[in-house]
């Protein structure tokens, strides 16, 4: 089967693929719940190649023009759902302070608050490129954290905690971007040019 035809499969169908990055939360919080090196590991892996696909389905939705409402939707959700489960389980194990956790999970829902109150004045709040790389630190900093433990002289943990902090500066100037596009877009009255 050619790749012509491959991409139409059902199977590798971009929101397909976004609902196996949301079926892998419940198997990263699962193996989360072990303390062994392996079961960390694992859970890492499963992490990574789910944090892989986000970048597959986009690829795939554009280069074929499979775009959806759906996509749009479930596409950030998918991202939100794995990121925030993956540290609300590091917090539990105390790997992570709550306090990071709250801010970046607050960060997360009132920028999506925003959004949607945008939305329904007809306007958009487009997703800006610091917040892009705030999501791209976010995820390389869970991965070590998973990990936590020291392989081969790396401690992980350490590793893992450092670009925490560069991931909660970036969520925090993020927001305050986003907050001050909201308020900029209202008291103007038009919507913001591309970012």
């Amino acid at each position: 089967m050619g790749w012509k035809k491959l991409h139409k499969s059902a199977w590798i169908h971009p929101n397909t693929i976004t609902l196996y990055r949301i079926l892998a939360v419940p198997a990263v919080v699962v193996l989360l719940l072990w303390d062994y090196k392996i079961t960390c590991f694992a859970a890492a892996l499963v992490f990574t190649i789910a944090a892989i696909t986000d970048l597959l389905d986009g690829y795939i939705a554009r280069r074929f023009g499979l775009v959806s409402n759906l996509g749009k939707f479930l596409d950030p959700l998918a991202d939100k759902l794995l990121v925030i489960s993956a540290l609300i389980m590091l917090t539990h194990k105390q790997w992570v302070d709550g306090w990071i956790v709250c801010i970046i999970v607050g960060r997360e829902i009132a920028v999506t608050g925003l959004r949607g109150i945008a939305a329904e004045q007809g306007e958009v709040i487009a997703a800006e490129r610091l917040g892009k790389i705030k999501a791209v630190f976010q995820i390389v900093a869970t991965v070590p954290l998973m990990i936590h433990y020291k392989y081969f002289f790396v401690d992980f943990h350490l590793l893992g905690t450092l670009l925490l902090w560069v991931a909660l500066a970036l969520t925090v100037a993020s927001g305050v971007s986003y907050f001050a596009n909201f308020f900029r877009i209202f008291k103007q009255g038009s919507r913001p040019g591309p970012q």
